[in-house]
């Protein structure tokens, strides 16, 4: 999948996890009520969450005590909100007449408040308090220093695992039809600075058939509600997706690109035209940096590598840069009087971003002397610190 393809998705999944989908209404209404303390003159909005985005459908401003009331009309599916305090949110599933009732204090009310009066409400907690869990995991195994990158992808890989086989089996495949299970399949972890998907329904065959799940459910149950649509149509499109991809599989990684030392080799066309080999740059401290020139920031990059390669090239240090612009001719363009090896991943090499887990632009890996990944950029506190002790 490329770059755009991933952006494309995380973007429509930073909208889906919102729970959206509004459907038709009746007259009947719930009510949300309670208080939240320490949050004297703050508006609080409750949001349901469209296909949109969030939208505000009523507020208040909040007095000594805290207290609040809102009622408005019960869809004819399970719906999504949320309270929201500036950043601060509590997440909420209405499915009938009910009254739900919260209490929280502000700024902690997204992880410390008090729910009651709905059952899907208080699993939609759980699964949140998980997911903060989860996320402070992967943020302490990536912080790790003793780790290397490939132990790093795997720690974190093991967590994710055990996360989705606990929440499968006592979540989604528990009661596919309620709305925490919906609620849980557009969870998100943040790695480095990008949002991906805890179930990914574009490349994993198992995610596929949990959503493939739930959304059967939701045909059975609610056959006209918009989000059991748009959760066929997800699943449709996943198994698709997988089938191509499982076609692909064998010869992704080939056996022949990956070298001795263990590394993933790349080879590309530089700038000159000529095909350059990262295995080549053996016996010198390489960065290995995906990059791309569009972007507004890749001046000022450009400038700290330029940095960093007038200190240290005399001493064995290269770097290897990957562009991922679309643009053959712009790239060219900016690259025509760069020192260092310029190749790019146009649209038929984007198994090179794939090949090393690249979830976001810019995003670097330092390479030691014997041809070996020793750290990728979340791992790293001090580049030139890390550098010198490799050279």
């Amino acid at each position: 999948m490329s770059i755009k393809s991933v952006y494309r998705l995380f973007a429509l999944a930073a909208v889906a996890a919102a729970m959206t989908g509004v459907t038709s209404c009746t007259e009947k209404k719930f009510h949300v009520e309670g208080n939240i303390a320490d949050a004297k003159d703050s508006t609080l909005y409750l949001e349901n969450m469209s296909l949109n985005g969030p939208v505000a459908i009523d507020s208040v401003k909040l007095g000594d005590d805290g207290a609040f009331s809102f009622g408005e009309r019960t869809a004819e599916a399970p719906e999504f909100y949320r309270l929201r305090i500036a950043g601060q949110i509590v997440n909420l599933a209405i499915d009938s007449t009910e009254t739900v009732r919260v209490k929280a204090s502000y700024p902690t009310m997204t992880t410390q408040y008090e729910v009651e009066g709905s059952d899907d409400c208080s699993k939609i907690k759980e699964l949140a308090l998980k997911q903060i869990d989860l996320q402070n995991r992967i943020a302490q195994i990536v912080r790790a220093p003793q780790l290397g990158v490939e132990a790093v992808d795997d720690s974190v890989a093991k967590v994710v695992a055990a996360y989705k086989d606990d929440v499968k089996v006592h979540y989604i495949f528990k009661a596919p039809m309620r709305s925490y299970a919906y609620f849980a399949l557009f969870q998100t972890i943040t790695l480095g600075d990008a949002q991906t998907l805890i179930f990914n329904p574009r490349s994993s065959e198992d995610d596929v058939k949990v959503f493939a799940a739930v959304a059967t459910s939701w045909d059975t149950y609610y056959p006209e509600a918009e989000r059991g649509k748009n959760l066929h149509n997800i699943a449709i499109e996943g198994m698709k997706n997988v089938r191509i991809l499982r076609s692909k599989m064998a010869q992704r990684i080939d056996p022949s690109k990956v070298s001795s030392t263990g590394i993933i080799d790349i080879a590309l066309a530089d700038n000159h035209g000529v095909t350059r080999r990262l295995s080549q740059l053996k016996g010198k401290v390489v960065m290995l940096d995906f990059h791309l020139f569009a972007s507004q920031e890749s001046p000022k990059r450009i400038m700290m590598l330029r940095d960093l390669y007038n200190k240290y090239h005399a001493q064995g240090f290269e770097i290897y840069q990957v562009s991922i612009d679309p643009d053959e001719h712009f790239w060219k363009t900016q690259t025509a009087a760069l020192p260092w090896v310029s190749v790019r991943a146009g649209e038929d090499n984007q198994n090179v971003v794939a090949d090393y887990n690249v979830q976001q632009i810019p995003t670097f890996f330092l390479i030691s002397r014997d041809n070996a990944v020793y750290k990728r950029d979340a791992q790293v506190k001090d580049l030139d610190a890390e550098i010198r002790s490799l050279l």
